[in-house]
């Protein structure tokens, strides 16, 4: 599958929010075909980061979905909820590209407990995490977003 295609729409997508550039998208592997798309928009509402949005989007527009074999595509690696939605929802494979470790060193709010944990102590499954892609743009999302807060 070619992860950079689908994480540069997750990063086009963030740019709808650069006070909060989580984009996402979600992706049939069989198909190639993109199913779902999320922004965080926490000002809504708390838990509408990136993921979950996606993941409401995908249960409202495609409820037939093969859930089991698609891949989320993220600009920051999940959140502990964002990894429980996951979780949840049984999606096996998770792409992200700017880890917690560096949200943290930029200041921006973050639960120091990286996804691959979070799946890895699951009773019922987990998921599969493969981080770093397209990581200096989005590393850039967020040091412009570290910038504007007089961050680091």
């Amino acid at each position: 599958m070619d992860h950079e295609r689908y994480m540069r729409r997750a990063i086009e997508l963030a740019h709808l929010n650069p006070d909060a550039p989580f984009g996402c998208v979600i992706a049939d592997p069989k198909s190639g075909e993109v199913l779902a798309e999320g922004v965080n928009d926490a000002e809504k509402s708390p838990i509408l980061h990136g993921e979950t949005a996606a993941i409401m989007n995908l249960v409202g527009s495609r409820p037939d979905a093969e859930w089991t074999r698609l891949v989320l595509y993220t600009t920051a690696e999940p959140c502990p909820m964002c990894s429980g939605a996951i979780l949840w929802s049984g999606i096996p494979r998770v792409v992200y590209g700017t880890s917690i470790a560096t949200l943290k060193r930029l200041g921006l709010p973050q639960i120091d407990l990286a996804a691959e944990e979070v799946a890895g102590r699951s009773s019922f499954g987990g998921f599969e995490v493969v981080g770093a892609v397209l990581e200096r743009e989005c590393d850039a999302l967020f040091e412009a977003l570290a910038r504007r807060m007089g961050g680091d």
